[in-house]
């Protein structure tokens, strides 16, 4: 396997408004999005990749020989790799809203001249998936080979086969779930109270001020690591192992975890906006396809026409196995074609970002196969499903 190098983003104006789920539309706005691999003459060798709360476009390769720039979901998107750019031609999208190029809370709004702030629409799941469609549609590609995501990148590849069944062939929704439960709801909102309350945060204007609401970045961030992680995976890497070697009897950091939740939240509030983290920890809450069908999930997938990869880790309690049982199920009870995969992994939630090679072996034997049904191709010679 080897790395994609060096890489570079690519962006794409669109001034036809774009409705939202709220009622609310927003106009003249940009997606700014990578491609990685050689789209084939058919155009039907594209895979979307959607992102996470805290991810972006930014999937794979690097900006420089800096190591740190590499993408965030490198290990699993390039040459050789279970999501293979020799193969796929793969398209990572930042969503609106975010703080990562396209436009969010920090650009500037036409109507006023001034940042959107707090001011900018409530964006959904759904409202993701349509602007992505409309970059595909610019792209010239109809139909995705497959779309693919974990987490809250697993949901919109949900939204996808539900929204556009005819577009995309396979559906990969690795370490997510079709709501979020009461518990984890109120996780986020206590993040976003977090950041809400912080002197800093003034209103969400906080640009005008030349300030940062920090504190309030800090403690969300922290909060939520907490709930990426799993139980055995922080006793394993650092159990109440004293950072001095005794206690200070204070209220400073005595433990090691101490010290890496506060280093953790130190380094997001440095590179995250605020806004934008209230924002995607809505369009979180919000997500619940099965609302407009009185709660059943197997009505609600009942128009898809996907095959579906589902992929799910026994720690993870955030989005626990539960929840892509749930998925399954209802796939099944409308005869699609499913493949899932619990893995037996330590790490929690974060298991979908880490290289375990039982979830790189699904992966990519997935792919194999998806990429056997392309009409005019074949697998390279040497590789093996």
């Amino acid at each position: 396997m080897t790395s994609l190098g060096i890489v570079a983003p690519q962006s794409m104006f669109f001034s036809t408004p774009l409705p939202l789920q709220s009622g609310a539309e927003i106009a003249d706005y940009t997606l700014v999005y990578e491609t990685y691999g050689t789209l084939n003459a058919d155009h039907s060798n594209a895979v979307l990749v959607c992102h996470a709360l805290n991810a972006s476009h930014h999937v794979a390769g690097s900006y420089s020989e800096d190591a740190s720039t590499k993408g965030w979901w490198d290990n699993m998107v390039g040459p050789g790799k279970p999501l293979d750019t020799d193969k796929f031609f793969v398209i990572g999208v930042n969503n609106l809203g975010s703080c990562f190029g396209s436009t969010g809370p920090m650009h500037v709004n036409p109507a006023t001249g001034k940042p959107y702030g707090a001011h900018f629409p409530v964006v959904t799941v759904e409202d993701w998936v349509q602007s992505q469609a409309r970059l595909a549609d610019a792209l010239g590609i109809q139909q995705f080979a497959a779309v693919m995501g974990g987490s809250l990148g697993g949901m919109q590849a949900l939204a996808w086969s539900i929204l556009f069944p005819e577009r995309l062939r396979h559906c990969v929704v690795i370490a997510s779930t079709p709501k979020l439960t009461a518990q984890n709801i109120a996780f986020d909102d206590v993040a976003r109270q977090a950041i809400l309350t912080d002197p800093d945060y003034h209103g969400g204007d906080y640009y005008a001020h030349g300030v940062v609401p920090k504190n309030g970045l800090r403690v969300a961030r922290m909060l939520g690591h907490i709930t990426y992680l799993s139980d055995d995976d922080m006793a394993v890497k650092f159990g109440r192992d004293l950072r001095s070697g005794s206690y200070q009897f204070g209220f400073g950091i005595d433990f090691e975890i101490e010290s890496y939740l506060r280093y953790q939240g130190d380094k997001f509030s440095e590179y995250f906006d605020a806004n934008t983290y209230l924002l995607i920890t809505k369009a979180l809450d919000y997500f619940d396809p099965a609302k407009d069908f009185g709660g059943d999930l197997t009505k609600t997938l009942s128009n898809t026409r996907a095959q579906f990869l589902l992929v799910s880790f026994s720690t993870d309690w955030r989005f626990a196995p539960e929840r892509s049982h749930e998925m399954v199920q209802a796939l099944v009870n409308n005869k699609r074609t499913v493949t899932y995969a619990e893995i037996d992994a330590s790490h929690g939630h974060d298991a979908f970002l880490l290289d375990d090679a039982r979830y790189m072996s699904v992966v990519r034997a997935y792919f194999e196969r998806a990429y056997k049904e392309i009409d005019g191709s074949s697998l390279k010679a040497g590789a093996q499903l």
